[in-house]
């Protein structure tokens, strides 16, 4: 069933179990808005994912490398290049796909005023047992030359003190709502309603 767009926080998921839950999500034409991708985790230690990454930055174009294939550093870019390798995206299909794709770091303005939703399936403390090692794809990007990671923590710092001022704003209505129910007196409203079968 489509809903409108649905915002997915990113943080301490798997990044190729989301990819592929998003992945499928997009095909049957979801919209999907990914935030805090700096965030998300990937198993193996740190060490073994910076390996990787180099053996991954190696696979270039030998007479041209400024043709491709382009290496992310960005860990919103990366989640999104993954995306895209699984959603066949030579074809039309996978390019209308991978076009209601959105990703990015921290959360920014409309994203942090709407509900956002986590995936189960892909969350790491249900999907890899606590011995494992595991890395976070901001620390790795840091490491392989992604130059944003300090102005991010700023933002989301400041981003945190509004939603926090935001939410006790929020707690402090809704309880001045129940308290107001619960001294109202509804007998004469609930005697005119009764008959009608409310």
């Amino acid at each position: 069933m489509l809903e409108g767009t649905i915002v997915i926080d990113g943080r301490d998921h798997l990044l190729g179990r989301l990819a592929s839950v998003v992945a499928k999500e997009l095909l049957s034409g979801q919209k999907i808005v990914v935030v805090r991708c700096e965030q998300m985790c990937v198993s193996g230690s740190l060490v073994r994912n910076r390996v990787k990454y180099a053996q991954f930055r190696k696979k270039r174009m030998n007479t041209n490398p400024r043709r491709g294939p382009f290496h992310f550093k960005s860990p919103a870019r990366i989640f999104w290049r993954t995306v895209r390798g699984m959603v066949h995206q030579k074809t039309k299909r996978g390019q209308e796909a991978i076009a209601r794709l959105s990703t990015f770091e921290g959360i920014p303005h409309p994203y942090d005023k709407q509900k956002r939703q986590v995936v189960p399936a892909a969350l790491r403390v249900i999907r890899l047992k606590p011995t494992r090692d595991f890395t976070i794809l901001g620390e790795l990007a840091d490491s392989v030359g992604w130059k944003h990671k300090d102005l991010l923590e700023r933002l989301e710092a400041k981003r945190k003190v509004k939603a926090e001022a935001f939410f006790a704003k929020k707690k402090a209505a809704a309880a001045l709502k129940s308290k107001a129910i619960a001294e109202s007196d509804l007998s004469e409203v609930n005697a005119v309603l009764e008959p009608a079968g409310y």
